[in-house]
């Protein structure tokens, strides 16, 4: 039978130690390069993948000396090259080099040690985000930081580029909350939207995203204003439009759609709406379909909103994806879905009772039907 994948150990193990270790010893030369590998990985089997980080770093802290500069003077001289330049996405690095950052966080985070640690942490990122590590510095000195983030900005080095974007985001997936305002970050966004770096852009849309929850209007007028710029390649620019609404259209905005090319009152006809069975047990899946009767040329964004039963008794909505459609004057199309209600769901738990399903077509709510979901 074939071992489980373990991610922590994917990322974490005594091959990627003996490497950090190996780089260390190069540059300094009384390292005690053997010990450290022993000490690092005999407490593995014990750690998940954030505790190895931290592990890892407070092993730094006992094998380098214990002036912080000092040390992370040697762990700076010790990084790997930059990572490959000429790439243009999904260039994360080795995970085991979030150690480093976190040993600047950890160590330099102070008034005293300020410029130099952000200047090694624009070192690092550069071998593997330091997007975590920066957002202690925004909370604790958030001018001199994002002084620093707007240099990044306009660096050469992509990773840097990214850094502007990604280390900010109001809603960082893990990331520690920020004290500062969303609406500060705008002004490095208006610097990263054109950049040439798939990277990148895909930062500015995901951070654009994460605003979205917290002030769509803002969202949707950053994006008219940078479409009407021209600044970015037409495809490209679609693409951060498309990624930045992801969340907005799911909900029905009807501003985004429109940006987006699906115009908020579709000249259509919705037919024959029906599901199979409006019996559902759990272990089933509910079947339904319509037919689409287009009056005029029209873009469509077909979704459904299901309408889940709480444990309080109450209904709460869901979208979900169908299809994006091109259809023309009088076409029929016809539309069919399949929603699988599984046991023991990680993301809802399913309780029993009147449910609801819902059309919706370009943020527009269309026909519906109630059905009863059994345990």
């Amino acid at each position: 039978m074939a071992e489980k994948f373990s991610l922590k150990d994917e990322l974490f193990n005594p091959k990627k130690v003996a490497k950090i270790a190996s780089e260390i010893k190069a540059v300094y030369s009384i390292f005690e390069q053997e010990k450290f590998e022993k000490e690092v990985t005999d407490q593995f089997s014990e750690l998940e993948l954030k505790e190895r980080i931290s592990h890892i770093r407070e092993m730094f802290a006992k094998y380098l000396p214990p002036n912080y500069v000092d040390a992370t003077t040697i762990l700076l001289k010790a990084l790997p090259c930059e990572l490959d330049p000429k790439k243009s996405d999904d260039d994360f690095g080795a995970f085991i080099y979030a150690s480093y950052s976190d040993f600047v966080l950890t160590f330099g985070c102070t008034e005293e040690h300020l410029a130099f640690s952000l200047q090694a942490l624009r070192e690092m990122t550069k071998r593997f985000s330091v997007e975590y590590a920066i957002r202690d510095f925004i909370n604790l000195f958030p001018e001199q930081t994002f002084e620093m983030l707007e240099a990044c900005a306009v660096s050469e080095n992509y990773h840097e580029r990214r850094l502007a974007s990604e280390g900010c985001r109001p809603k960082l997936p893990w990331g520690k909350k920020l004290s500062t305002e969303y609406v500060k970050a705008i002004y490095l966004l208006d610097k990263l939207y054109v950049d040439k770096t798939r990277f990148v852009t895909r930062s500015v849309a995901n951070h654009l995203n994460d605003i979205a929850k917290l002030d769509a209007p803002l969202v949707i007028a950053t994006l008219k204003r940078w479409k009407a710029s021209n600044q970015q390649a037409r495809k490209e620019m679609q693409f951060i439009l498309s990624h930045s609404l992801r969340g907005l259209v799911k909900e029905g905005n009807t501003e985004a759609l429109v940006l987006l090319g699906y115009g908020a009152n579709p000249k259509i006809e919705v037919q024959n709406f029906t599901a199979d069975s409006l019996e559902v047990k759990v272990g089933e899946a509910l079947n339904f379909s319509c037919d689409i009767l287009a009056q005029a040329d029209e873009n469509l964004m077909i979704d459904y909103v299901l309408y889940f039963q709480t444990k309080a008794g109450k209904l709460s909505s869901k979208v979900h994806k169908i299809k994006k459609l091109k259809i023309k004057k009088d076409k029929l199309v016809r539309i069919g879905k399949k929603h699988p209600f599984k046991a023991n769901m990680t993301t809802r738990k399913l309780y029993a009772g009147e449910h609801k399903l819902a059309l919706q077509i370009n943020g527009k709510l269309y026909e519906e039907v109630v059905f009863n979901l059994s345990i």
